[in-house]
């Protein structure tokens, strides 16, 4: 769960303050590939989660927009991990399905099942880099993190809030397909929790910024925001997530993540 189902987190942020304790101007990528894998490698051996969620879609006008969703995921060894979304409310789009199959190497495999029109549409390549069921997240981001998704340099130390230092990492996409140019990202330096990350897009413009915050732990070692907050600077838009439940090690199985079974279950 690095990519959104990896780092759940939703809720509104409140007082997190970002502010520079060292210019940001000595790109190391020997030490943020580094940083990369050792936040990767704390976040191993999860094996299985289903989280129910609430995603609150909110308006330029400030217009709220509120749907209900059940996450499941499955991590896979010598690959990225596999994700359901089912969406339970509100009617307009309950029984909604989204699968993702996440992958080290090459394009990602995405479906979205249609209760309406009773057919199940693959997300093409090309158009991952846009609105997930028209909120702030893009389908790319559903993926899970993984490091062959990216090049990585290590940009400097930055006082992120709350008593924290964050090592600034910037991440180089490597999908020609993605919407991102880069992302710059604040990892906490105790526990490699991701607190914040910007998304520039391919104008190399600020885009997005997320923010996870109330970070809670399960099984003494993972540790997933409890909050995302999605907001686009260019749009006035804002998606947050808020996590209402989360288990780890329940029953799945990869045949509950078969796209032939999107539109039986």
């Amino acid at each position: 769960m690095n990519s959104l189902y990896k780092a759940l987190s939703l809720v509104t942020v409140v007082g997190a303050v970002f502010t520079s304790s060292m210019p940001l101007s000595h790109a190391d990528e020997a030490r943020g590939i580094e940083i990369a894998q050792e936040r990767k490698q704390r976040n191993i051996g999860w094996e299985t989660s289903v989280s129910q969620m609430t995603m609150v879609l909110r308006s330029a006008s400030n217009k709220e927009s509120i749907r209900k969703m059940n996450i499941s995921t499955l991590e896979v060894a010598d690959d990225g991990d596999k994700g359901l979304t089912v969406f339970e409310q509100p009617a307009d789009v309950r029984g909604t399905r989204f699968l993702s199959h996440s992958h080290t190497v090459g394009s990602d495999d995405q479906w979205l099942y249609l209760p309406a029109l009773k057919r199940v549409k693959r997300i093409a390549s090309r158009n991952k880099s846009g609105p997930f069921m028209g909120s702030e997240f893009a389908y790319e981001d559903m993926s899970s993190f993984e490091l062959e998704k990216y090049t990585f340099n290590y940009l400097g130390d930055e006082a992120c809030g709350d008593n924290l230092t964050c090592f600034v990492v910037e991440q180089f996409p490597t999908d020609k397909n993605s919407g991102y140019t880069r992302q710059i990202v604040w990892v906490d330096q105790v526990e490699y929790r991701v607190i914040k990350s910007e998304f520039y897009d391919r104008k190399n413009s600020l885009l997005k910024t997320l923010t996870n915050a109330d970070y809670e732990q399960y099984l003494g070692q993972y540790w997933r925001p409890s909050s995302l907050k999605m907001v686009n600077h260019q749009s006035g838009k804002s998606t947050d997530l808020v996590v209402e439940s989360l288990e780890f090690k329940v029953e799945l199985t990869d045949k509950d993540f078969d796209k032939n079974r999107l539109a039986r279950n």
